[in-house]
């Protein structure tokens, strides 16, 4: 069997180049050209097409309908497409860099009066609103309209693909890049059917045209691209869906406390333009206790090991269940999941004036400064204190405290453990007026001291006192007492997020992820296989192969394939070898 390989062709063949329209006489170089040679090659690639010969210089301006038709056919090229996605990802950078208006207020107002000279110019740009400015969105839009307008008429190009047969074989296979060749004594039409019915077991799409069988495979490749800027919209679609749509709201709550999804219940609440307040999911939970365990031991000492909140929740038809919300394991009722983000101490403090009177009791949150769960609060008495000439006062307390006392620092105590090991709370007291009524919004853990006088401590620092559980600090001229209770509860901080978008995104991500592989691992390629009688009487039979680029898997693919041919048509002697042997034997 005589063979002949061209394989040895550098770089991309042009049937690969999704610009051009390829032919099989462009693939050997040759001058002179047939219709078969350029319906070879042609729509191995359902990729928009440019004229490779640009606008004709010197000729006829285009009028308004000529620039419209211009915009748009640059708007829907993959190139602009491929620019777009590239600003989109380089325009969310800031919104991962800056504090957002939509995540975090105080972050952004903290930002602003760190950075007074950026503040302008950032406000200017939008960029404490990334994901909402108007640049950002011009970006998404377009992206959103050239993938549409690209994906549109690429897939009736493939389905007319799909339903049209392969293009017959070129004049000269020889100039393809993968080739050979071999004579045999079978019937040119047994070839043929051979060939036929060896190309269809392959699951190659197959048919005879005239002296040649044509075949081809590799349209998962085409259906990958197709899937994977489909997959483009859906994200996209996904993504603006979750933006109008959304809810997210945040609550703490005290072990023994309760939460209702209703809007007045949230500590900060936000939601999409289009998110109506009737939509919050119908339920309720009471946090029945907070567990946490940290590592005792090693260098590892502090480290967390379990967060766990046990709860007893209540859909919209009243029946009560329990659940146990972990880190990463929220907790799902109907389209809403409640996410477990954070936890502290609420030390029981109890409150009482110059008469004895009991004028707060309850457990006061801290918030944790550190990793060892250092944590600083506030006490508020606004209603029902009278001083000892019984005049209406408000009180004061700024709170500091330590689940396990180290030893105090430079003016402040340090917690070595996040665990409740040692327990010690400093106080700070002050009357006045605590400016509730003020108007102006008030942060519930810090203390606005600016209508206020502190109280002078004995037996203290004269500014604090540190208490331990039980201990009671007594305020100067019988302004009455604050009391540390041994009970020291736990509060964690709870998100209650609804997003509508986030499983048609996990399913365009995956797609996106299926259709990428299927166009870069799948090779678009049409095979030819020629049988015709020659010159001496047997069969001379030609088999080509031609893919979208150059690659080794083509004629691997062909010698595979030819080889198996040749068990229903084996070679026949060369001529020269045939005079041999008829010499040997005479």
């Amino acid at each position: 069997m005589s063979t002949t390989d061209t394989t040895g062709t550098t770089g991309e063949h042009p049937a690969a180049d999704e610009a051009d329209t390829p032919s099989a006489t462009d693939a050997a170089g040759a001058a002179d050209t047939s219709p078969g040679d350029e319906a070879a090659g042609a729509d191995l690639s359902t990729a928009p097409k440019e004229d490779p010969a640009g606008p004709a210089l010197g000729g006829p301006t285009l009028g308004v309908v000529g620039w419209i038709r211009w915009f748009w056919r640059q708007l829907t090229s993959m190139r602009v497409a491929l620019i777009l996605l590239f600003l989109l990802s380089l325009g969310a950078v800031p919104g991962s860099l800056i504090p957002q208006n939509s995540v975090d207020e105080l972050k952004v107002a903290d930002f602003k009066r760190a950075h007074e000279t950026l503040t302008p110019l950032y406000e200017k740009l939008q960029l404490f609103d990334v994901y909402g400015s108007v640049w950002f969105s011009a970006i998404y839009i377009l992206l959103f309209v050239s993938l549409i307008g690209c994906i549109v008429p690429r897939t009736w190009q493939f389905v007319g693909q799909l339903r049209s047969r392969p293009p017959g074989a070129p004049k000269r296979l020889t100039r393809l890049p993968a080739y050979t060749t071999w004579r045999t004594e079978a019937e040119p039409e047994q070839v043929r059917e051979a060939a036929l019915a060896l190309l269809k077991g392959r699951r190659f799409r197959a048919h005879t045209t005239g002296d040649a069988v044509a075949a081809e495979k590799g349209f998962l490749r085409e259906v990958g691209n197709l899937v994977f800027h489909l997959a483009l919209i859906v994200m996209l679609v996904a993504f603006a869906w979750g933006v109008l749509f959304k809810s997210e709201g945040g609550k703490l709550i005290v072990e023994g406390d309760g939460f209702s999804n209703t809007l007045t219940q949230y500590d900060d609440f936000k939601s999409g333009s289009q998110f109506a307040t009737d939509e919050l999911e119908p339920f309720g939970f009471t946090l029945n206790s907070f567990t946490g365990t940290y590592e005792k031991t090693g260098p590892q000492r502090g480290t967390p090991r379990t967060f766990e909140a046990d709860v007893t929740y209540t859909r919209g038809d009243g029946k009560d269940e329990k659940a146990v919300i972990r880190v990463n394991q929220p907790l799902k009722v109907g389209d809403s999941k409640v996410y477990l983000i954070s936890h502290g101490y609420a030390p029981v403090l109890t409150v009482k004036d110059g008469r004895g009177k009991v004028v707060f009791n309850g457990a006061v949150p801290m918030l944790p400064v550190d990793n060892n769960i250092t944590s600083t609060g506030a006490v508020k008495v606004m209603d029902g204190y009278r001083d000892k000439n019984g005049k209406r006062e408000q009180l004061g307390f700024t709170a500091f405290f330590v689940p396990t006392f180290a030893g105090a620092g430079k003016g402040t105590m340090v917690s070595q453990f996040p665990g409740l090991d040692f327990p010690v709370l400093a106080l700070t007291g002050f009357h006045g007026d605590l400016r509730v009524d003020s108007g102006l919004p008030q942060n519930v853990y810090q203390l606005d001291t600016s209508k206020m006088t502190q109280y002078k401590v004995d037996g203290g620092t004269g500014v604090a006192k540190r208490l331990l559980p039980g201990e009671t600090m007594t305020l100067p001229d019988g302004a009455g007492s604050i009391t540390f209770e041994k009970e020291i509860k736990e509060w964690a901080s709870f998100q209650v997020s609804q997003q509508p978008g986030n499983g048609l995104a996990l399913t365009g991500a995956v797609a996106a992820i299926a259709g990428l592989t299927g166009s870069l691992f799948i090779q678009r390629r049409r095979v030819w296989v020629r049988a015709v009688r020659g010159d001496d009487g047997t069969t001379v039979v030609e088999m080509a192969g031609l893919g979208r680029s150059e690659s080794a898997k083509l004629p691997e693919e062909l010698a595979d394939l030819a080889v198996a041919l040749t068990a229903q048509a084996p070679p026949a002697p060369e001529p020269a070898e045939a005079e041999a042997s008829e010499g040997a034997e005479k």
